[in-house]
C-alpha cells in the first residue's frame, strides 16, 4: 500500500466519521426535557464498548498543535472505545484510519466544530489528541483495567496534514 505524503482536513460530520465511531453533539430536538423543562437531554449518544475493565472518566491536558501538522504515529485501543469531550469551545483535529490487515490504512483528518466531541470505536486507528488552541483540556471516557490496551504504529514517512483551502 502506498501512503500519501499529504492529506487535507475535512469537516467532521456524523456520516463521514461513522466508520470510525460516533460524533457527539447536541443537534436537533432533545430526546426529552428534564429539570422542569429547562434542560434538553440528548440521551445515550455514545456506544461505550469495553472487552473487560470498566468505564472511567479522566481529564487530559494536551499541548496545542498547529496546521500543517506532521503525523508520524497512529495508535489504537483493542480493549475499549475512547470518547473525547473538549472542555473549551475550540475545534480540534481528529485523525483516524481504517485497519488494513493489522496496520493503519490511509488516514483521514477531520476538524471539529465548537460543541463536537467524538467517540472512537474500539480498535480504531487514530492520531494522538490534537488540540489546535490552548487550553487543550478534554474529558475522556475510556476503559480502565488490566491488559495491554495500546498498540502503536510508527509511519515509515510522516504525512503532512494541511488546512482546508
Amino acid at each position: 500500500m502506498t501512503t500519501p505524503q499529504q492529506i487535507t482536513v475535512i469537516p467532521l460530520t456524523a456520516d463521514a466519521f461513522a466508520p470510525f465511531g460516533e460524533v457527539l453533539e447536541a443537534v436537533g430536538t432533545p430526546d426529552k426535557l428534564i429539570n422542569q423543562g429547562l434542560c434538553g437531554r440528548f440521551h445515550d449518544r455514545a456506544t461505550l464498548d469495553f472487552q473487560s475493565g470498566q468505564a472511567g472518566i479522566s481529564l487530559f491536558e494536551a499541548k496545542p498543535r498547529s496546521l500543517p501538522y506532521e503525523l508520524d504515529m497512529l495508535e489504537r485501543h483493542p480493549l475499549g472505545s475512547q470518547a473525547f469531550l473538549p472542555m473549551t469551545e475550540h475545534p480540534f483535529l481528529v485523525i483516524v484510519a481504517p485497519d488494513d490487515a493489522g496496520v493503519p490504512g490511509t488516514p483521514v483528518a477531520f476538524l471539529t466544530r465548537p460543541g463536537q466531541g467524538i467517540n472512537l470505536a474500539r480498535g480504531t486507528w487514530h492520531g494522538v489528541l490534537t488540540p489546535l488552541h490552548a487550553p487543550g483540556l478534554f474529558a475522556v471516557i475510556d476503559r480502565i483495567g488490566p491488559g495491554d490496551n495500546l498498540e502503536e504504529h510508527w509511519l515509515a514517512e510522516p504525512i503532512t496534514i494541511s488546512a482546508p483551502t
